[in-house]
This record gives structure tokens, C-alpha cells and sequence, in this order.
């Protein structure tokens, strides 16, 4: 059974920092694109940054300059570090994965989120 965890959310003052992690676990051959999308009161999921196997990155235009998406193949784990956090930042991030399970079809899956709170 292949799971994603996500940790590291928090909250924290505008301007701050933080590390989103998003772990996959399980019988797993191979991950290929990853996502982190967040949610906020009220509005719909949006996507804020992917990387793929390349890695190549793309970010929303909102984050771009103070987020940074990136992989750890070794420990089929992916990052986003958010620097200089604003308000409008807050909302649930979630953690997507195009995951080739072993002797499985490749499948899309999701984490259950990990909350960040920017106060102003």
C-alpha cells in the first residue's frame, strides 16, 4: 500500500520560514512527477509547485522567488521550503504523486495535508 505523509506545517509570523516534507512509503518502483498544491478557506485547491524526474520545476507565479521544490530520490522524499511567507500563503498543503507501485498500475496519490497559518 503506498502512502504519502506530509509534515512540517505550522504556524508562523510573515516573513518567516517554512520545510514541507512529503514522504512516500510502500512498495514503490518508481515516483515520477510530484505536486505540492494547498487549499485556503473558501477556494478552491490550487497547484504551487511540481518537479518532475528530470527534475524539472515549475512554480505558481504567487511563489515564485521565495518557494523551492525538490526531491530526494534516495529517500523517496520531496521538499518545499517557503521563504518570506505572507498571509496569503495560509491553507492546507497537500503533497500529489504520479507513483508506479510495484506490480501495480501507475496511479495518482495524495497526502492528507499539513496545515500552514501565516499571521500578519
Amino acid at each position: 500500500q503506498v502512502q504519502l505523509v506530509e509534515s512540517g506545517g505550522g504556524l508562523v509570523q510573515a516573513g518567516g520560514s517554512l520545510r514541507l516534507s512529503c514522504a512516500a512509503s510502500g512498495n514503490i518502483f518508481r515516483i515520477n512527477a510530484v505536486g505540492w498544491f494547498r487549499q485556503a478557506p473558501g477556494k478552491q485547491r490550487e497547484l504551487v509547485a511540481a518537479i518532475g524526474s528530470g527534475p524539472n520545476t515549475n512554480y505558481a507565479d504567487s511563489v515564485k522567488g521565495r518557494f523551492t521544490i525538490s526531491r530526494d530520490n534516495a529517500k523517496n522524499t520531496t521538499y518545499l521550503q517557503m521563504n518570506t511567507l505572507k498571509p496569503e500563503d495560509t491553507g492546507v498543503y497537500y503533497c500529489n504523486a504520479d507513483i508506479e507501485p510495484m506490480g501495480r498500475p501507475r496511479s495518482d496519490f495524495w497526502g492528507q495535508g499539513t496545515q500552514v497559518t501565516v499571521s500578519s
